[in-house]
């Protein structure tokens, strides 16, 4: 099997350093996730897969799911995850990667954010995203748009080649200037952009650690709306569609056949 390299990554390093759930990320998650109304998810068995620090499955729970698992490849990640949703008996938080994921046939809603444009082999995973949803059901993914923030996207891919090697507790140091002025910035109003905007009102740590998270990944894809939708191509859904959020990223669903 091909290794995956976001999950030999240092994201774990970022997770663990930030792991607060704040009220800030219900807006993204209901940005992200727009075709899901939270009545959606009332009663739902759901898969969030690539969790994180659990933070869309607390939103998903917070709406009323019957059920979530949860999961991750990472054990530092699986443990604030853990943290996280501990006490939430419909919570199940496992160390898995997608790409091993065997499921089939097992959730209403399955979620993937902000995990497949980090990985070797997309495809594979959208896969077994889709195997593992029943029929009726509902795989929403979020990926990064190549259109929208041209001149952003290529600065920090540009950095990025020079940033990934960084030791990660280095590259939290070193950008803590830079977050700074972005928090200042965001504070003065300088910048309408519906992105920027998810982040005014928001504590310095979370601006930080999204910069921070834009520049550590070894792998990240920006994909066209053509090649978004190539994601789902062959597999067995039906009602495929996409839309872009915030004119910079894509949020694409599919109903499972």
């Amino acid at each position: 099997m091909k290794k995956n390299p976001v999950e030999s990554s240092d994201f774990a390093y970022e997770w663990a350093r930030y792991p607060q759930i704040i009220p800030q990320y219900e807006k993204l998650f209901r940005c992200w996730t727009e075709p899901l109304a939270p009545e959606a998810y009332r009663g739902a068995r759901v898969l969030d897969a690539g969790c994180g620090t659990g933070r869309n499955s607390h939103w998903a729970l917070k709406y009323g799911a019957g059920s979530v698992v949860a999961l991750d490849f990472d054990p530092r990640i699986v443990s604030v995850a853990r943290t996280n949703l501990a006490g939430e008996p419909r919570a199940e938080v496992r160390k898995l990667s997608i790409h091993d994921l065997d499921a089939e046939s097992e959730f209403d809603i399955a979620l993937c954010i902000g995990v497949l444009h980090h990985l070797e082999d997309p495809r594979h995973a959208t896969k077994n995203l889709v195997r593992a949803t029943r029929s009726g059901g509902t795989v929403l993914v979020w990926v990064y748009a190549r259109e929208g923030h041209t001149l952003t996207k290529l600065l920090l891919n540009t950095v990025r080649r020079i940033t990934c090697r960084l030791p990660p507790r280095l590259l939290d140091l070193l950008l803590r200037p830079v977050s700074a002025l972005a928090f200042v910035a965001l504070k003065s109003g300088l910048s309408r952009h519906p992105y920027l905007e998810n982040f005014r009102g928001s504590p310095a740590w979370h601006v930080h650690s999204v910069i921070f998270d834009q520049l550590v990944p070894r792998i990240s894809n920006y994909w066209t709306r053509s090649q978004a939708l190539t994601l789902f191509e062959g597999l067995p859904v039906e009602d495929v569609q996409i839309r872009l959020v915030n004119r910079g990223s894509w949020t694409i669903w599919a109903r499972k056949q």
